[in-house]
């Protein structure tokens, strides 16, 4: 006899979340829809004719999809399950741990029909002996459409209601010129409640990001009145109506979503949750930027969207808050654009220990991912950081991501790439800083101690190493996977205070301090261990290891080969003190090699600058 997709199965996974064991339920067979592979699993839609409910097949189950007995459009029995709220999304996702094929894919996705006459509904799968057979438990009355609408909007709740009296807008046609609109969106991001003092008094605010269904965003704003109203009202990943707010031209120095306009709701503005209905996911849009042109949103306000092939994954770290003394996961992604640069995308809680290792178990196959919402950092020249808001898609159905990955399987895996940082390093809103932007001598840092005082600055160098102290202490014992110093554990081993563990091994980085000069005086400097592998051509285990092998002599004969050679810097100047005396910290954040060709650009312009102003 022909198996069939069991009648409300949905309802019944819905009723029964966490099952003690399959025993305990009826039979539940539903049929797979919209079947594709996220990392080392594939997701799907459970569909019984009558509802859907979005599922994910555990890893195990992986094989059963690649060998076919699993099929998209075909009919499984579930065996065991979880059901998991995503708060977030405000829905449920169907965790299928334990599940068998019971028929191959149907001609088409499955839907019950209901007809006036007692007949059944017939759905062929693509081999003819396994027909299915299902016929309606129950006998339904012919109504009207008037009938229908009248009795439906008499039962929904007041913003049901007003979906189906007013026309709902997209975001995206909103103007400030337009009367009355009604919106139907999501919260995808809440602000604290903050409050002002200005000439006109005291006050409080806090805003929202709205979505609509589209993908289009835009950022809300309350003022005191209102934002008392409406803060307890909207709840992050709930779906509502509004209407009677304002659009003006947004402040581009605060605004953090892409839109041209923001919205200020007042006491008499209309907000009504969307409770009865079925809630939508947003499409995402992005607006990519290239990894080569992130320099001028260096710690700025604007958030940006990247895309790129991820290169490498580090495992998870856990890092401690200064602010509160909080332990959060951290793990850092490197991707890579056309564009043949790289940059570091750190991910924090939740993006650390969900995605994040996702994306480390398929790290082998290089996969591309579009992120939205990422922070522009000053660390090592250039770097990115995830926000709450952060949203992250791996192998997205993207036009650029087929050309991306087309680039990189053709030529991109053997181009030799470079980190965004290298050259560069904290920029303005005018655009990103290079080693020859705020060209300084020697003399006009060290002659002005007052420099840093409020926050460091930055200024660029050309100068020689002259001196590299060989008895200093040239570097610490570093963690393997966070880089923060660790201490020989009792017994064997090395513990480290930041992951909180114990390895076998440990290893190496750079803490030296040098000489350099120019024709202007002379000055030392901090550099890390980015930048000293650079100087020394080698890492600081490979320098330890020379020196305990070929001895203290082949030692000094390496740090002086690195001497008289010109660099330039990029440095960060700041001031410290040390046994009550006041110093001057000059700490190199980047370093290259003479460009000799640049470098006589930019000494002819400096001289064509100086002929002017004779």
């Amino acid at each position: 006899m022909a198996k069939t997709v069991s009648p409300d199965a949905i309802s019944t996974i819905l009723a029964n979340p966490s099952p003690d064991s399959s025993s305990d339920l009826p039979e539940i067979i539903v049929q797979v829809v919209d079947l594709k592979p996220t990392g080392n699993r594939y997701m799907f839609s459970a569909n019984d004719g009558k509802m859907k409910i979005k599922g994910i097949l555990q890893s195990s189950l992986s094989s059963e999809v690649i060998s076919g007995s699993i099929q998209n459009l075909g009919l499984i029995r579930i065996i065991d399950y979880t059901l998991n709220d995503i708060p977030t999304k405000n829905e449920k996702y169907l965790i299928v741990t334990k599940c068998e094929s019971v028929s191959p894919a149907l001609e088409a996705e499955y839907k019950v029909e209901v007809k006036s006459e007692d007949t059944g509904i017939v759905l062929k799968p693509k081999q003819e002996e396994t027909g299915i057979l299902l016929k309606p438990k129950q006998e339904y009355q012919t109504k009207s459409a008037a009938q229908i609408v009248h009795e439906q909007s008499g039962n929904m709740a007041p913003s049901a209601r007003m979906a189906m009296t007013r026309r709902i807008q997209p975001l995206v046609s909103l103007n400030p010129y337009q009367g009355n609109w009604t919106i139907k969106v999501r919260v995808t991001s809440k602000g604290n409640m903050r409050t002002y003092k200005n000439a006109r008094g005291e006050g409080c605010v806090f805003n929202v990001e709205l979505t609509d269904e589209d993908g289009t965003q835009i950022q809300a704003t309350m003022f005191n009145e209102a934002a008392k109203k409406f803060f307890d009202k909207f709840e992050l990943g709930k779906v509502y109506y509004i209407s009677k707010g304002t659009l003006r031209v947004a402040n581009k120095q605060f605004k953090t979503v892409q839109n041209d306009y923001e919205m200020t709701l007042n006491e008499a503005s209309q907000v009504e949750e969307a409770s009865n209905e079925e809630a939508f996911i947003p499409e995402t849009k992005f607006n990519f930027v290239p990894i080569d042109e992130l320099g001028p949103y260096v710690n700025g306000r604007e958030l940006v969207d990247v895309i790129g092939v991820v290169q490498s994954v580090s495992p998870t770290m856990s890092i401690r808050r200064k602010s509160n003394n909080e332990t959060v996961p951290k793990r850092d992604i490197t991707i890579a654009d056309e564009t043949k640069k790289t940059v570091v995308v750190s991910l924090w809680n939740d993006l650390a220990t969900h995605v994040g290792q996702e994306l480390l178990d398929m790290a082998d196959k290089s996969p591309v991912v579009a992120i939205k919402s990422l922070k522009v950092g000053d660390f090592q020249g250039v770097s990115l950081s995830a926000l709450s808001k952060s949203n992250i898609v791996v192998n997205p159905d993207l036009p650029e991501a087929k050309k991306l990955r087309s680039w990189y399987d053709s030529e991109g895996k053997e181009t030799s790439l470079a980190s965004i940082g290298s050259g560069m390093s904290p920029s303005t809103k005018n655009g990103a800083r290079s080693m020859y932007t705020d060209r300084v001598s020697l003399l006009h840092i060290t002659s002005n101690l007052s420099l840093g005082e409020e926050k460091p600055v930055f200024f660029s160098l050309k100068a020689y190493i002259s001196f590299i102290k060989p008895d200093q202490t040239m570097w610490y014992r570093a963690c393997k996977t966070c880089n923060k110093k660790v201490t020989e554990a009792f017994g064997s081993g090395y513990w480290c205070e930041g992951c909180q563990k114990n390895d076998a091994e440990c290893s190496l980085r750079y803490i030296m301090a040098l000489k350099v000069s120019d024709a202007s005086g002379e000055a030392w400097l901090s550099t890390f261990n980015e930048q000293a592998e650079k100087i020394l051509g080698c890492s600081a285990d490979e320098l330890d290891k020379l020196k305990s092998e070929e001895g203290e002599i082949a030692y000094q004969m390496k740090l002086k080969e690195a001497t008289w050679v010109p660099h330039l810097f990029r440095v960060s100047v700041a001031p410290q003190e040390y046994n009550n005396e006041k110093r001057q910290r000059i700490t190199v954040r980047a370093i290259a090699p003479v460009d000799y060709v640049a470098e006589s650009k930019y000494l002819l312009e400096e001289m064509s600058k100086m002929n002017i102003a004779m």
